[in-house]
């Protein structure tokens, strides 16, 4: 019996200097983890630290950034410049992570509506933005693509296959800029006065067309003159159209139009332009974004790209 107490207090005295040992070494550990932490490893993500690696890519990073930024900004004082504008335009803040809910305007809706292609002059947001829309395709200005590139103005273009057919690259080239290209009929007739049938022909017809030369069905289609009935949006929703802007104001290289009784901007209005040249009004095509950019600038709006809202 004395043997085994013998025993049982040499594994007792045994045990404790093992937990000592092992006390000792848990803390070494805990020290090297808290020191590995600091480059990453062992103790987990840590934030760097002053002087370290970390810091200094995190640095170099921010410097790069900003000469990136100061780059753009130079770069559109210096396009403004070129280009006439009165003021640089006001950069468009980042479009949302979901797009707003889009419903028919009050006073635009036909019988049995509920389920068609809304038809709406502005988009919802609070934003002080505005939106930029070029219908028919006449005139094919290459200044006009020089131009919006260089300002990083975003437009959408509106287009009838009568007048675009003559010169698909100009559009093609237009598309490769980041326009999207959306449908306004084969031949800009006045369609309430045509048969559901004819209709179908004018709005299906620049869908095929539209997807046959620049390999997409758009979803936003225009009416002409802005005129539709029932039948339009059934036949359009139909043929994959989703949505139907009409516009809240109108820009021409000497004065702008207004919708509304105030004849001012609101936030999301979209604004009308046409594909036209020095024949058909008072100016080119940069001199409608002249004007219409003094306009949109000293309201102290952006132009933003209607397809990330619609």
């Amino acid at each position: 019996m004395q043997l085994v107490r013998q025993k049982e207090k040499f594994a007792t005295k045994r045990r404790g200097t093992v937990c000592a040992v092992l006390a000792v070494l848990m803390a070494g550990a805990a020290a090297s983890g808290c020191a590995a932490g600091e480059d990453g490893r062992a103790g987990g993500p840590r934030e760097p630290v002053a002087g370290r690696p970390g810091a200094a890519a995190q640095k170099d990073a921010a410097a790069a950034e900003a000469r990136r930024l100061k780059r753009e900004q130079a770069a559109r004082v210096a396009a403004a410049r070129k280009w006439g504008l009165a003021k640089m335009p006001l950069a468009a803040p980042a479009p949302p992570a979901v797009k707003p809910r889009i419903t028919t305007r009050e006073g635009f809706e036909v019988e049995g509506g509920e389920t068609l292609p809304p038809v709406f002059t502005t988009v919802p947001t609070k934003e002080r933005i505005v939106f930029l829309t070029m219908d028919d395709g006449a005139e094919k200005d290459p200044e006009l693509l020089r131009m919006m590139t260089e300002l990083k103005i975003p437009y959408s273009a509106f287009l009838s296959d009568y007048v675009v057919s003559d010169d698909y690259g100009y559009f093609k080239d237009m598309q490769a800029r980041g326009v999207t290209l959306n449908n306004h009929t084969l031949n800009h007739r006045y369609l309430p006065g045509l048969s559901k049938e004819e209709q179908r022909r004018e709005i299906c017809g620049e869908q095929d067309k539209l997807e046959k030369y620049f390999g997409k069905r758009p979803t936003l289609f225009r009416p002409p003159y802005g005129n539709y009935n029932g039948d339009t949006l059934r036949v359009a929703r139909s043929c994959g159209i989703k949505a139907v802007p009409l516009w809240a104001a109108e820009a021409f290289p000497d004065h702008m139009e207004w919708r509304e009784w105030d004849q001012d901007l609101h936030p999301g209005d979209i604004i009308l332009t046409h594909f036209r040249g020095e024949e058909d009004w008072k100016g080119s095509m940069a001199d409608m974004i002249r004007r219409v950019m003094k306009t949109v600038t000293d309201k102290g709006y952006a132009v933003a790209r209607l397809e990330d809202y619609v």
